[in-house]
């Protein structure tokens, strides 16, 4: 198999199984049949936000290159258009307005990510010379534009996804059936590197059934200890709590591409422990679980979800199924996006 932008392909991916010009991965197992399972799933029409308040974790002391949003009231340069009457412009006018913007980084707080968010050094033309890509053989530099550079306040480069930008999600209108994996019941606030031997343990325990085109989501609690700390995260508690996917298990990597999972979602901040504490290869990716799904799947990755009432909810009722709707902005060229997530049981 081949394609015009790649002669080789990663080994245990698949590039070009949904088409040459694919920019949508495993999300093209949502079918409408999908949609009528996840719609079937509702029983009693209990809907849950599944998104933090977009202003946690807060601060940048989880993540150095993130920040909280910034909200400031639209100006035209006289005026700050907040609390304004509009007589100040139109005598009589009974009016009186608000109108912001935001400064906002996408990847703050919960989100989806895109298969342009990570990508991969490969040698896709065969010759030798890996090349910086992405899903499906995407470019880095024609397709992903932007580069590494030091900062310039002064002339700050265009970046943008041209190809695999967040707005492919947006359109596909993510909506489908979904199975919530309760980690925190089995291991509490204990930081546990789930491997496959121990996720498959948990799934027999309650008896879940992961099918191809779910959508899956972990609860960890993770969010709950973000959401209890009040927008002052302490790093040190929240690097080593709860569970965590352990991206260097090969076994769990085959159970991840093998099962089908239309999307992987958790409630941490990377789904995979960053770093692992076992010893990553000299030669491999940083984050192993990043790599396989959203440069080798295109399986996209949801993090720092609220999934605490949901959970709860659905224990109570004795299930693990719901319908999910979590389509991103459609923010053309985005890497990455904030989504307000609704379950509904």
């Amino acid at each position: 198999m081949s394609n015009p932008r790649w002669k080789c392909r990663p080994p245990g991916s698949n590039w070009g199984d949904f088409g040459p010009n694919d920019q949508l991965g495993r999300l093209n197992l949502l079918t409408p049949e999908k949609v009528k399972q996840g719609v079937a799933e509702v029983k009693t029409g209990e809907r849950f936000c599944l998104s933090l308040p977009l202003d946690l974790p807060g601060g940048n002391r989880l993540n150095p290159r993130r920040h909280a949003p910034r909200l400031q009231p639209v100006s035209d340069g006289k005026n700050d258009y907040y609390n304004y009457p509009l007589c100040c412009e139109h005598p009589g006018a009974t009016d009186v307005i608000s109108d912001d913007c935001v400064v906002l980084y996408t990847q703050y707080s919960t989100q989806w990510d895109s298969l342009a968010h990570v990508g991969g050094l490969f040698d896709v033309d065969g010759d030798g010379t890996p090349q910086r890509v992405y899903y499906n053989g995407y470019r880095a530099g024609s397709h992903v534009v932007g580069e590494t550079r030091p900062v310039n306040t002064v002339d700050r480069q265009t970046v943008n996804a041209g190809a695999l930008g967040v707005e492919n999600m947006a359109v596909a209108a993510i909506q489908g059936r979904a199975v919530l994996v309760n980690l925190h019941k089995h291991y509490g606030d204990d930081r546990v590197e789930v491997d496959y031997a121990l996720l498959k343990s948990v799934l027999a325990a309650d008896r879940i059934t992961v099918e191809p085109g779910d959508m899956l989501c972990l609860y960890t609690g993770f969010a709950d200890r973000v959401v209890q700390m009040a927008g002052d995260p302490d790093p040190a508690v929240l690097h080593g709590a709860c569970a965590v996917l352990d991206g260097r298990d090969p076994e769990l990597r085959d159970w991840i591409t093998s099962s089908g999972i239309a999307a992987l979602i958790a409630d941490n901040y990377a789904v995979e422990r960053r770093p692992t504490t076992k010893q990553p290869p000299s030669d491999g990716p940083f984050m192993p679980l990043h790599e396989l799904c959203l440069f080798k799947l295109g399986l996209p990755l949801g993090e720092l979800w609220y999934l605490a009432e949901l959970a709860s909810a659905l224990e109570s009722q004795g299930r693990s199924r719901f319908l999910l709707t979590a389509p991103p902005l459609r923010l053309p060229g985005a890497v990455g996006s904030p989504v307000t997530p609704v379950a509904t049981i």
